[in-house]
């Protein structure tokens, strides 16, 4: 939290499959530069039909657990990940940060025979490796979940799981290290995933809606928790960054009751871990005339919480409302009883805000990947979900934006005008990291 501030950025760009190659892209963050707000440095992958959506560094503080001790690696290199290609690119952005550099390419292949799985999506380093979840098996109907992967030379080490329990879906990981206790959540298989939203499923309630509890070092399945489901696709997690701390959040995108979203956070009971949920947000009304055919019978806007983010001293969470073009600022000092404080208006299936920068101009999407500078004092966000996803809610077309807000001391937020970039060369926008750790990389083993 007291390092230097960042000044750059690196946001992963998208493509459509069958419309060219993905990048990544490097946005110069530095305020007073000359080219402060554009991108100054681009990254080109040599396959195709990729799709790029969360990555994530190599290295992070729970290298330097005493129960797993890597203090020779530093955060040098970015893992990508192709959700659709089931690829992981290896870049390098220490000899130039604005110019990343490809080391490896580990291909689908190795990572279905040594792992047995498929479409990686979210990756976090930990203190027995690099932990890369994903959505699919080996084969079409086989579990997603978590492969290992080497710190240093970023071979597939194979499967986390020993014991896998009832856990079929995946989605995110993350852990508390004190506990040696591992997370993970629900999204959908490949199938309901890649060809957008699909309807009918969503109302049958066979998207994600649990929580799994795993002992970290043992490998083993403890403890499923189900919210109910009603609460359909539960995705990003984010436990407190504070190691004594035994909490932690997560968001649901969609009630499928009454289309609003909703905060839970996941706790110690005694023995046990439980989830209590802690924020509802409600659907919008909406004239159907104005919204897309998928949710024209229900004439109303899901919130859509795609992400949430904490920042580092654990006393903001970040929350996007992807559908009604929310980011919603809430104090968790109190994990259990969140206030709201600070809420900014951008994009939105309806609303279609738009920037101060460009204050004539209706934007598409809405607040989608957050990210938090270490200190807490600034957030960026990006417009973009999923190809197929962003077809679906916004089918005039989603645009590409990046913001940024800066925040209050206490609490708080507001559009930085002069930083609005909008030019990656056709691509959309999703997840963001930041140079020097951000605060969805790091996980503690000290306070």
């Amino acid at each position: 939290m007291e390092g230097p501030a960042e000044t750059l950025a690196y946001v992963a760009g998208l493509s459509a499959p069958g419309r060219g190659a993905n990048a990544l892209g490097v946005v110069d963050v530095q305020p007073g530069s000359s080219t402060y707000g554009t991108v100054v440095g681009w990254w080109e992958a040599p396959g195709r039909d990729d799709e790029f959506h969360h990555y994530g560094w190599n290295a992070c503080s729970s290298a330097l657990c005493p129960s797993a001790p890597h203090p020779h690696v530093e955060r040098r290199y970015l893992l990508v990940p192709g959700i659709r290609s089931s690829r992981v690119y290896v870049l390098d952005v220490k000899e130039n940060p604005r110019q990343p550099r490809l080391v490896k390419v580990i291909e689908a292949e190795e990572l279905r025979r040594r792992a047995g799985y498929s479409r990686p999506h979210t990756l976090h380093c930990g203190p027995q490796g690099i932990y890369l979840s994903c959505l699919g098996g080996a084969e079409p109907g086989d579990p997603g979940g978590v492969a290992l992967l080497d710190h240093t030379t970023f071979e597939v080490l194979g499967a986390f799981e020993v014991d896998r329990g009832p856990q079929r879906l995946a989605y995110d990981l993350w852990w508390h290290l004190a506990d040696d206790t591992m997370i993970t959540s629900e999204w959908g298989t490949p199938a309901d995933i890649e060809d957008g939203l699909q309807g009918e499923r969503l109302l049958a309630r066979e998207y994600g809606h649990a929580l799994h509890f795993w002992d970290l070092r043992r490998r083993r399945h403890l403890q499923r928790l189900d919210l109910g489901s009603q609460y359909q696709m539960v995705l990003e997690l984010r436990p407190a960054h504070d190691p004594r701390r035994r909490y932690g959040f997560t968001g649901v995108v969609v009630n499928v009751e009454d289309l609003s979203g909703s905060i839970w956070t996941w706790h110690r009971d005694g023995d046990q871990w439980a989830v209590t949920k802690v924020i509802d947000i409600p659907a919008e009304a909406a004239d159907p005339s104005q919204l897309p055919p998928l949710l024209q019978p229900f004439g109303a806007v899901p919130p859509l919480i795609t992400d949430i983010d904490l920042s580092m001293d654990d006393r903001f969470l970040y929350v996007s409302c992807w559908g009604t073009g929310q980011l919603r600022q809430y104090d968790v000092r109190d994990p259990f009883h969140p206030a709201l404080a600070g809420t900014l208006e951008i994009g939105g299936i309806v609303r279609r805000s738009p920037h101060p920068a460009a204050p004539a101009t209706p934007l598409a999407g809405g607040p989608q990947m957050v990210e938090i500078s270490r200190d807490g004092r600034r957030v960026y966000f990006t417009n973009s979900l999923y190809a197929a996803w962003d077809d679906q809610f916004y089918p005039d077309g989603v645009g590409s934006w990046m913001v940024k807000a800066d925040v209050g001391p206490g609490g708080g937020m507001a559009f930085d005008p002069a930083f609005f970039p909008q030019d990656f060369r056709g691509l959309r926008v999703h997840q963001v990291r930041l140079e020097g750790g951000d605060c969805s990389s790091d996980s503690y083993c000290f306070s």
